[in-house]
């Protein structure tokens, strides 16, 4: 026995492995992932509150590890009935725009453990769940008193979402677990194969994607019902409970805004094993608060796939929602095209309406050539609706009248998503009588509302806030962010749109609330609310600078040049360096030339990204752009790699020019399609020493019917297909590629099965590859000791075949 083991040791060919344990990596990477971290910060209805949430430290693996239930695309926690998560708040405080001093919140539990939190529509009580593992509970703080209190034992069911929202100002709607019921037990034997059938006729041509956690057996069925289950109930904030009729596998409930009706998605048999549970079929009904049936507004049945198009849409009605603005009247899109963009029609889409009691036929609102977005709600007079077109990158936004519903829709803005400069803002929302969101609408006899938006330029994103007049079609503007600042408006605290809540930051100092007021004089605007510290001080030299430059073809091009504290290029000469980045597909040239982001924004040291790197000597070029350009009738992808080559060649050629890096010593990474991006940059050129590629996909078979930005199918574009998989020219990947990936990623085409057999074919054809699975992680890593092992795996990658490169 102990000469056979000795000769299994030695074999020849055998390879070591690494112990299974965690590892940390170097003290100031370390320091990376430990820093503290600012609360979160929500803003109350009567926009003067605002509520802090303690932000937690990463969770452990323990915590990570807990058992999960997958099932029907969704990750439950089968203990506490919950959506699987793990990081909770651990503590509550308020304050408000004119007293900007904490006030905590008292008789909070041990631990918090805070999930979701919502304010009343009064402002008065913000609920919120707490998560102690075994059971969400529903609590509620006083904010006068800053004082909490559990409103009921009963545990909610929050498998389909929070579990709870506000119904009035003195209760709340929610979601309880259903008492008695046990799990179902796997059966001792199969009573039969599992089969699927594609025998149906007619079905046409549907593009089906690649989804992951399916139901896949009856016993899947089971377990499913038993989570889905849930009983609809009135909680009053005296603790008081009124169940609503009978439990019921549902989607979702929502209140209409006079809090009289309840709009109830149930979940219809039969299930599907192709799709996750957002396509299964459903039936959309109103209930009173009796939980009796008052109209049934759509019976949908499960579609288990779309024609192959991004503008596809399912047939009958879809996101059906209670309006806004009225107490109860519900509005819906639904295709006029049978949701097949191939399919030669004029108008695409209607919107329409139907008021309670439901008894007349439905309104409709307005017609469009495409696909309704959405609809912005403000009152009987004006509303928004947004038309979308995927293929062209067509926005269109149009001025409906809800309660006339012969007006004919008056468009306001025309651009491509894509066009960043062309955006003019969103609309300023507030909070009305029935405490929903709808349009803000400025004072005075002509109809103005607000927008603010990221104000993107040639010199960066300068957020604004501007005053639209409708009638006139003319923006006025308010204010725009200037300097070496960057800043960005969080509210209109005020109907003259004078007071703003704005977050500021520079590169050095982090992101802290204000009041600016515009009526004082520029100098006395600002009065500071929050006061965050830098969380990571030895950062604060970081040299961070937009830098701009041209690939071969003229494209202009941008990148974050990221240099270590204290590094001066003639003194110490070029250094290591990172190209970090992420692909996006543009269809025209104009817009892919487009800066992003802002050279003012403050250096943020995370370990998902690049930058912590810095601590470790190496100079970072984040997030250069990528373009893939397809103009006219042109597909982007057709010429993927060529472009993708040419946008590297120029990001290196200008970082060496400048004298910052060692063309020798480059490494390329990235994450999830960033990823995709380096394996292909690795297979096509020899400018990087080693690439690190997180959760990505690899072979483009693997995701047949579209991934990413491409709407063609597998068999529409076989070449490209073919070309854009770094799989198939695993051969020509001659330098050093990192592949780490969570075991358990739920990312739709990121199948952990991607790296695996990435890793299997360069290790084959006798390339330099290490393949890095990290248990019960998904497509982003949670786990403290995964990340941590991440950062020891990535800086051992580049120690060795970067920085010690010849």
């Amino acid at each position: 026995m102990t000469l056979a083991t000795g000769a299994l040791l030695l074999a020849p060919g055998a390879e070591a492995q690494n112990a299974q344990r965690y590892m940390e990596p170097p003290a100031a990477l370390k320091a990376v992932v430990d820093q503290p971290r600012p609360p979160q910060v929500q803003l109350g209805p009567d926009r003067r509150t605002m509520a802090l949430i303690d932000t937690p430290a990463l969770p452990s693996i323990d915590e990570v590890a807990a058992p999960e239930a997958r099932l029907a695309g969704l990750r439950i926690n089968p203990r506490a009935f919950a959506s699987s998560r793990f990081s909770f708040g651990t503590g509550l405080a308020f304050m408000t725009v004119d007293a900007p001093t904490p006030r905590r919140v008292t008789d909070l539990p041990s631990p918090a453990r805070i999930a979701d939190t919502s304010f009343s529509p009064d402002g008065k009580h913000l609920a919120f769940t707490r998560n102690t593992g075994e059971a969400v509970e529903l609590w509620v703080a006083e904010v006068a008193t800053a004082k909490a209190r559990r409103l009921s034992s009963a545990p909610l069911n929050a498998v389909m979402g929070r579990g709870f929202n506000w119904l009035g100002n003195d209760a709340l709607l929610v979601t309880l677990r259903v008492p008695g019921v046990s799990e179902p037990q796997p059966p001792r034997a199969p009573a039969g194969p599992n089969v699927q059938d594609a025998t149906t006729t007619g079905r046409g041509q549907q593009a089906i994607r690649t989804f992951q956690d399916l139901l896949r057996t009856p016993y899947d069925e089971a377990r499913f019902d038993y989570f889905a289950t849930a009983q609809i109930a009135r909680i009053g904030l005296d603790g008081q409970t009124t169940l609503i009729g009978k439990p019921l596998v549902m989607r979702g409930v929502s209140a209409s805004p006079d809090g009289q009706w309840l709009l109830v998605n149930a979940i219809t048999k039969p299930y599907s094993y192709l799709v996750p549970v957002s396509m299964f079929g459903r039936r959309a009904e109103v209930w009173n608060l009796r939980g009796e049936l008052i109209h049934t507004v759509a019976n949908l049945p499960v579609r288990e796939g779309l024609p192959p198009s991004f503008d596809a849409v399912p047939e009958g009605p879809r996101d059906i929602t209670w309006r806004a603005d009225v107490p109860a009247t519900l509005s819906w899109a639904q295709a006029l095209d049978g949701g097949d963009p191939f399919k030669p029609a004029e108008q695409r889409d209607a919107l329409y309406q139907q008021a309670y009691p439901f008894k007349d036929a439905p309104q409709e609102l307005a017609r469009v050539k495409t696909r309704i977005g959405g609809v912005t709600w403000g009152d009987g007079q004006t509303a928004l609706l947004t038309e979308l077109w995927y293929r062209t990158r067509d926005v269109v936004l149009w001025e409906i009248a809800p309660d006339a519903p012969g007006k004919a829709p008056v468009q306001h803005f025309s651009f491509k998503t894509e066009d960043r400069y062309a955006n003019p803002g969103s609309p300023v929302m507030t909070l009305n009588r029935f405490g929903r969101s709808v349009l803000l609408f400025a004072p005075g006899a002509q109809r103005a509302i607000y927008l603010d938006g990221e104000g993107a330029s040639a010199q960066g994103d300068r957020p604004f806030v501007d005053r639209y007049d409708i009638a006139a079609k003319k923006a006025t503007r308010l204010w725009r962010a200037q300097g070496e600042v960057y800043e960005n408006s969080i509210a209109v605290l005020d109907e003259r749109g004078q007071r703003l809540l704005t977050r500021r930051e520079t590169q050095t100092e982090p992101p802290n609330f204000f009041v600016r007021d515009l009526s004082k004089p520029e100098r006395s605007q600002l009065t500071a609310l929050t006061q965050f510290a830098h969380p990571l001080p030895q950062f604060k030299g970081v040299s961070k600078e937009l830098i701009r430059y041209k690939r071969k073809d003229g494209i202009e091009l941008t990148a974050n040049l990221m240099l270590p504290p204290g590094y001066d290029a003639k003194r110490d000469g070029p250094l290591p360096f990172i190209l970090w980045a992420y692909p996006q597909e543009f269809k025209t040239a104009q817009a892919a030339a487009q800066t992003r982001g802002s050279p003012y924004e403050f250096n943020r040291i995370s370990a998902s990204g690049p930058a912590a790197f810095l601590a470790m000597g190496y100079g970072v070029l984040d997030d250069p752009a990528m373009p893939i350009i397809g103009e006219g009738g042109k597909e982007p992808n057709d010429t993927y790699v060529q472009q993708l080559v040419a946008s590297a060649e120029a990001a290196v050629d200008e970082i060496v020019r400048r004298g910052v890096a060692d063309r020798n010593r480059i490494a390329v990474g990235g994450h999830s399609y960033g990823a995709f991006m380096t394996a292909n940059l690795l297979a096509h050129t020899r400018l990087f020493k080693a690439g690190i590629a997180r959760s990505g996909a690899y072979n483009r078979t693997l995701t047949p019917f579209g991934f990413q930005g491409e709407e063609r199918t597998f068999w529409k574009a076989p070449e490209t297909y073919a070309a854009m998989s770094a799989f198939n020219n695993a051969d020509k990947i001659k330098d050093a590629l990192l592949l780490i990936h969570g075991e358990n990623d739920s990312n739709s085409g990121t199948f952990p099965i991607q790296s695996e057999r990435l890793y299997q074919a360069v290790r084959g054809l006798g390339g330099t590859t290490r393949l890095v699975m990290l248990p019960n992680e998904d497509h982003g890593y949670r786990a403290r000791e995964s990340i941590l092992h991440m950062l020891w795996e990535t800086n051992n990658w580049l120690e060795r075949y970067v920085k010690a490169a010849k």
